[in-house]
């Protein structure tokens, strides 16, 4: 069976770059994950500079773009 098209979109990974307290940073993510980021921002009423600040400063070890994965499904599966 053969992906469709939607769904490799979907799924290919794509490189976003903003500034994080003054400094500019890459992250890769799929479509997904960068649309589900920005309905959070938007729910909170935050830039999405903020929330990607906020995620940064609690992420510990993890990597920016596993963290924001993390933080965006875990949104997903929450009451809200």
């Amino acid at each position: 069976m053969e992906p469709d098209a939607k769904s490799e979109a979907s799924s290919a990974i794509v490189k976003h770059s903003l500034a994080i307290a003054g400094h500019r940073t890459s992250i890769s993510l799929e479509h997904a994950f960068w649309e589900g980021l920005k309905s959070i921002a938007t729910e909170r009423g935050l830039s999405l500079a903020t929330l990607v600040a906020r995620i940064d400063a609690e992420r510990g070890d993890a990597n920016l773009s596993s963290a924001i994965r993390v933080f965006v499904l875990n949104w997903a599966r929450s009451p809200h």
